[in-house]
């Protein structure tokens, strides 16, 4: 374990990587007096999913964009399956999709235009990108509305769009900001189902967003940033066995709140519109364990989940250490 400047712990740091995924090594970014990122390190390895979370400001963004290329970083390194972009541009830039978390231009366009107009960008074979085109709009859902100008896509499709755009090349490495912003629940659904079976073809995937409930369904691993300097990284399971918050609420409160304390837990009673407790539990094992005990001791509990996620745990700790 090491530690930043300002005493952050950062757990497993990664090291040099040449396994088909991207990587920066201590990279920095400034913008004028703004140091956007500062010596950040970042692993997202191929045939995964990896998370990139952090409060606004925190230099996610930059990142992505300096991982995609389009920034270059004043100092430290990136490479995309070994190779560095600043030397092989045009190979690594073959290799990544991009999806910002807006469509951008062209909003006169068709749907079916821009996509083939990117694919002739990524100069794919000419008697294949009608195909090629026409296999995206179906992946995403958009067939209905293949020629019609972007501009009138409501924020969902134009998500589903942009997520098509990303991929039309087939790139090893896809970088998304925000994919989920905009997209209906059932959307979502979708969504994650797609990035899953994306990292079983063995591509890196890297998903940054603040919707950390749709992460933990998602992501193998996170790599936690702040003020510009990455603060940990955590694989999804050990995320788990760190522990969760549990929410449970009961028909007579006061009774509920005896029997924790006859048990010996920690709770905090939560304000909200019904009268719940929370506390952290380590694992599956001991939320069945202490469910269990509460009903045989006639407490009527009316609800009993998780809280939070894995991923948001570990957020909420990290903020808390902040602060």
């Amino acid at each position: 374990m090491t530690a930043n400047q300002d005493g952050t712990d950062v757990t497993a740091e990664p090291e040099q990587h040449d396994d088909g995924g991207i990587t920066a090594t201590a990279v920095s970014r400034s913008f004028g007096q703004v140091h956007a990122v500062e010596l950040m390190d970042f692993h997202a390895p191929a045939g995964k999913v990896t998370a990139l979370i952090g409060p606004n400001g925190a230099g996610k963004t930059t990142l992505l964009l300096m991982l995609a290329s389009l920034l270059a970083p004043v100092s430290g390194t990136i490479t995309v399956g070994g190779l560095d972009p600043q030397h092989h541009r045009a190979q690594v830039r073959s290799r990544i999709g991009w999806m910002p978390d807006t469509l951008g231009v062209w909003e006169s366009l068709t749907a079916r235009e821009i996509l083939t107009q990117m694919a002739r960008f990524y100069q794919l074979p000419k008697d294949g990108i009608a195909q090629r085109v026409t296999e995206m709009l179906d992946r995403v859902r958009l067939t209905d509305l293949a020629d019609q100008p972007a501009r009138v896509l409501s924020r969902g499709q134009q998500q589903r769009l942009s997520l098509a755009r990303a991929l039309i090349h087939d790139p090893s490495v896809l970088l998304l900001d925000e994919p989920a912003s905009g997209l209906d629940p059932g959307s979502r659904v979708e969504l994650r189902v797609m990035l899953r079976q994306l990292a079983v073809e063995g591509k890196a995937v890297v998903v940054s967003s603040h919707v950390l409930s749709e992460l933990d369904e998602i992501a193998d691993a996170a790599v936690f940033v702040n003020r510009g300097r990455t603060v940990r990284h955590q694989t999804t399971d050990e995320a788990a066995a760190a522990g969760r918050r549990y929410a449970i609420t009961a028909a007579d409160t006061k009774a509920l709140a005896a029997k924790l304390t006859e048990l010996g837990l920690t709770f905090r009673i939560e304000d909200g519109r019904r009268p719940a407790i929370s506390l952290l539990l380590l694992n599956d094992d001991d939320a069945a364990r202490l469910l269990r005990d509460l009903v045989l001791a006639g407490v009527v509990v009316t609800s009993f989940a998780p809280a939070s996620g894995a991923l948001e745990e570990t957020y909420m700790n990290l903020e808390g250490e902040r602060r």
